[in-house]
């Protein structure tokens, strides 16, 4: 990945530029698809924009992409697991009515095919993951990309064109929405950049129980110990894993424990007694937004939150 700007030029060049970067026959060419189910995009009718995403996150980007009358709803909102989602019925009336619905793919949504069904309605559909090339957990996709500006930038020229395509009056519109959005992003990453690819290669491991941070620790270097790893709520581990895990900390020398947002602290308190790692001050947010006004109620302040907090806690005081 690219280091992120840190003085980016004006914002008439920086559109010019982006006018080449995000051309819908690059992408094309590369294999994306912008839109998964409509070859041709069916005529939209003379009203603002319905738009669905899967998740909070997604909805955000779709928040800071799409014309500002758009209506956008996210499926499962603010602090709430995706992994973990039931589907209501409400939920169908929302794919009934919307003109685009935003997914994730990779498996992140195991529920989302059932109920696109249940909808019986002729949605297209765009996946983020069409955007990206995933990390893999072995055999599998990684599927928590957000968490990699490099890639996140390619999710939103996606879904960007995407929109141009739907909307094709208001294109120019949407160029400069996605502009002003990437000159954003760059921003973010270039202060976590400066953050974090400086530290020292003894202060740059850490844990998690949750195994989502996989794409933020390639992506500035980090080195990520997550034996423990569940894929939804938290599961209970025996002692002889938290003792194995235990020991794993202490002779990998894992600076930090982090909690994540949606999962509980006291094991990790516990394990990091035990291991003479420090428990961060901060949670880290990994598969949810929090509710407008927190630490990391949009995608831009989750990646802020996240990486200011990694950097506080691993260049910390030395372990006692």
């Amino acid at each position: 990945m690219t280091a992120g700007r840190t003085a980016g030029p004006s914002r008439r060049a920086y559109l010019g530029g982006l006018a080449a970067q995000v051309a819908l026959a690059s992408l094309v060419a590369s294999g994306v698809t912008p839109i998964s189910r409509a070859a041709t995009p069916a005529p939209l009718p003379n009203r603002p924009l319905r738009l669905v995403a899967s998740f909070s996150i997604l909805a955000d980007l779709l928040r800071q992409l799409a014309p500002p009358d758009a209506e956008v709803h996210a499926l499962v909102g603010p602090e709430a697991d995706t992994h973990a989602h039931a589907p209501t019925p409400a939920d169908a009336r929302w794919l009934a009515q919307a003109d685009l619905l935003v997914a994730n793919g990779l498996g992140f949504e195991a529920w989302l095919p059932r109920l696109r069904e249940a909808a019986a309605a002729a949605l297209p559909m765009v996946s983020a993951a069409d955007a990206i090339e995933p990390l893999r957990r072995g055999a599998l996709p990684d599927p928590h990309l957000w968490h990699d500006p490099a890639r996140v930038r390619q999710v939103a020229q996606l879904l960007s064109l995407t929109l141009q395509r739907r909307i094709p009056a208001q294109a120019g519109l949407l160029r400069e929405r996605l502009a002003d959005f990437l000159m954003r992003l760059d921003r973010v990453d270039a202060d976590a950049r400066a953050r974090l690819t400086r530290l020292p290669d003894d202060q740059r491991r850490f844990y998690t129980p949750h195994g989502g941070y996989a794409y933020l620790a390639a992506a500035y270097g980090l080195d990520m110990v997550t034996p423990m790893a569940s894929t939804g709520a938290d599961l209970e581990p025996s002692a002889a894993a938290v003792a194995r895990l235990v020991t794993l900390l202490r002779k990998t020398g894992v600076r930090a424990v982090f909690v994540d947002a949606l999962r509980d602290e006291r094991l990790m308190r516990q394990i990091a007694q035990d291991s003479g790692a420090v428990v961060a001050r901060s949670r880290l947010h990994g598969d949810a937004l929090t509710r407008p006004g927190g630490e990391a109620d949009s995608w831009l302040a989750l990646m802020a939150h996240n990486t200011r907090a990694l950097a506080d806690a691993l260049r910390g005081p030395s372990r006692t």
